[in-house]
C-alpha cells in the first residue's frame, strides 16, 4: 500500500469532518427533514425531522480527496479510480432526486420505483460498457475460493452484471434504516476493498485503492454524527452511492462473486424483505417476521439500534476476512 493511498484515508476524514460541521446547520435551515415511515417502528416517530441528504458530506469529502491524492496518477492517463468514484456519483444523483422530492413533499414517497430502476440500469449498463472499452472489466467470471475462471459470452455477462449493480446498489439502500448501519456495514466492506486492492496494485500498479480508502474516511467522520442517536441520515443520495460504490469496485476487480461473502449483511436484508412479502401474499396477510427487513424484526425483538449495528458489522468484517482469504489465489 503507498503513501498515497495510506495518507488518503485521514485526509477523507478530515475534510468529510469540516462538510459536515457546515453541512448539517444548512440541512436544517432547508427543513430537509426526513419523513418516517408510517408502517415502521413507532420510536422511530422521534427522528422525525432529522436533517437528511447528509451523505452529501462523505461524497464530497471522498471526491476531493481522490482528486487530490489520485492528481500523479490521473498524469500517467491512470483514470479507474475517478471512473469508480464518478459511477457511485451518478447513483448519489438519482438518490438526491430521490431525497429533494421527498423534502419537497414532506412526505416519504419520492421518485417510483420504475423511475429509480430505469436510471440505475442505464447507470450500469455504460459503466460496464466503459470498463470494457478501457480494457479494465474481462468476460471472464471469477469463483473466489476456487481460483477459477469462466468465461461468458460479453452479452450474457453484461445483462448479468447490470442486474447484480442494480441489485447491490438496493441492497445497501434497503439497509440504511437503523442509525449508523449502513454506514458501519459499508465501512467494513471498504477496507476489505482498499486491503484486497492494494494487493491488486502490488501485481498492476494500478491506483484503485485510493476510492476505498477515501470513502473509509469519509465514513468514519460520518458516523460521527450518524451513530445513535444521528444529528443527520445519510438519505438514498448517501445509501445509493454507497451501493454503487460497492458493486463499481467489485467489478472493477473483475470479481463480482466477491459480493456475496462481503455483501452478506445486505443480501440477508433484501431477503427478508422478499421473504416477507411472499409469505403476506401466499397465507392472505400472514407474517413471516414482525417486520422486514430484517434490522427492524430484531428491533421489535428487543435488540438496541447500537446492538444491530454491532453484531452486523461483526459479521460482515467476519464475511469479508474469509472472502479476503478466498481471493488470495487471484493475486
Amino acid at each position: 500500500m503507498d503513501i498515497y493511498t495510506l495518507a488518503t484515508l485521514p485526509i477523507s476524514f478530515l475534510v468529510t469532518l469540516i462538510i459536515g460541521k457546515f453541512l448539517i446547520p444548512e440541512l436544517k435551515k432547508l427543513h430537509a427533514g426526513q419523513s418516517i415511515r408510517e408502517d415502521g417502528p413507532t420510536w422511530h416517530a422521534a427522528k422525525e425531522g432529522t436533517p437528511t441528504m447528509g451523505g452529501i458530506m462523505f461524497i464530497l469529502g471522498t471526491g476531493v480527496t481522490v482528486l487530490c491524492t489520485g492528481w500523479h496518477w490521473m498524469l500517467r492517463g491512470n483514470f479507474i479510480h475517478l471512473y469508480v468514484y464518478l459511477f457511485a456519483l451518478v447513483f448519489g444523483m438519482i438518490g438526491f432526486v430521490d431525497d429533494y422530492r421527498k423534502v419537497a413533499r414532506h412526505q416519504n414517497e419520492g421518485l417510483t420505483a420504475k423511475q429509480k430502476f430505469v436510471m440505475q440500469l442505464a447507470a450500469a449498463i455504460v459503466f460496464l460498457c466503459l470498463m470494457r472499452y478501457e480494457g479494465l472489466l474481462t468476460d471472464d467470471l471469477y469463483l473466489p475460493f476456487f481460483n477459477v475462471s469462466f468465461h461468458v459470452n460479453w452479452i450474457a455477462y453484461l445483462i448479468f452484471a447490470a442486474f447484480v449493480i442494480v441489485g447491490a446498489v438496493n441492497a445497501v439502500n434497503l439497509t440504511d434504516g437503523v442509525d449508523g448501519l449502513a454506514g458501519s456495514v459499508t465501512l467494513v466492506v471498504m477496507v476489505f476493498f482498499t486491503v484486497t486492492g492494494a494487493l491488486w496494485t502490488g501485481k498492476g500498479g494500478m491506483n484503485l485503492p485510493l476510492f476505498p480508502a477515501a470513502l473509509v474516511g469519509g465514513l468514519a467522520a460520518f458516523l460521527v454524527y450518524n451513530h445513535h442517536p444521528a444529528k443527520v441520515f445519510m438519505g438514498d443520495t448517501g445509501s445509493l452511492f454507497l451501493g454503487g460504490a460497492v458493486a463499481a469496485l467489485a467489478f472493477a476487480m473483475d470479481m463480482p462473486l466477491v459480493l456475496i461473502p462481503v455483501g452478506i449483511i445486505y443480501i440477508l436484508e433484501t431477503l427478508s424483505d422478499i421473504i416477507q412479502v411472499a409469505y403476506f401474499k401466499a397465507t392472505h396477510g400472514k407474517r413471516f417476521f414482525k417486520m422486514a427487513p430484517l434490522h427492524h424484526h430484531l428491533e421489535l425483538s428487543g435488540w438496541s439500534e447500537a446492538k444491530i449495528v454491532a453484531v452486523f458489522s461483526i459479521v460482515t468484517a467476519v464475511c469479508c476476512l474469509l472472502a479476503y482469504l478466498g481471493v488470495q489465489g487471484r493475486y
